[in-house]
């Protein structure tokens, strides 16, 4: 929903920084990399800390490089390679992950109670595209849904972020609308591809 009306203005705006980019010798595999271990180390250095909120600024520099790796192999015309493809949606699994478990260490950490919405929100997050995944090797396609990646990344960013700023209810709040969220999404793919079958 949100990246399918923001991506004309974003890659407006990305593009010639993915040219730059290029130009410098990148690629858009390295670029994932690099966005993924800054995601990855950056999630389990602060979060666990309860540094919330730097924790997110900097992982949202990181996270950048998810629109930039696509960016770049569009406008080299080498296109996403199969491996590109696969790497790309294999390290979103590992990111989006690693910023549920790395809050949860934190939350673990002190007996709050709202540490397991945050793993139902780590298995459903894994259940959306894996239900995609499984759709469309049986010839389905099974995109769509209330929250997709970005709406629900977007969601537990912004709710950590101002919950480090120190303002009440926000983690618990945006926790419990993924969580939801989480379900309504899981129940349209898997009731997509259970007409589709029919």
């Amino acid at each position: 929903m949100i990246s399918a009306i923001m991506k004309p203005a974003v890659t407006k705006v990305i593009t010639p920084i993915a040219s730059t980019a290029l130009r410098l010798g990148l690629t858009p595999n390295s670029v994932t990399w690099v966005g993924a271990i800054g995601v990855v180390a950056s999630s389990f250095y602060f979060y666990p800390r309860g540094d919330f909120f730097i924790g997110t600024i900097i992982i949202c520099v990181f996270a950048l490089s998810d629109l930039f790796d696509g960016t770049m192999a569009r406008i080299s015309h080498q296109g996403t390679s199969r491996w590109g493809g696969f790497l790309d949606s294999t390290i979103d699994r590992i990111t989006d992950s690693s910023i549920i478990v790395g809050v949860s260490l934190y939350l673990i950490s002190h007996h709050n109670r709202l540490a397991p919405v945050l793993l139902f929100t780590l298995v459903t997050g894994m259940l959306i595209p894996y239900i995609r995944a499984r759709a469309e090797s049986m010839g389905i396609d099974c995109s769509g849904g209330i929250a997709e990646r970005t709406e629900r990344l977007v969601i537990a960013l912004t709710a950590i972020g101002l919950d480090g700023l120190g303002i009440p209810y926000v983690l618990t709040g945006g926790m419990w609308l993924l969580a939801i969220l989480g379900i309504v999404t899981v129940t349209q793919r898997i009731l997509k591809v259970w007409r589709s079958t029919k």
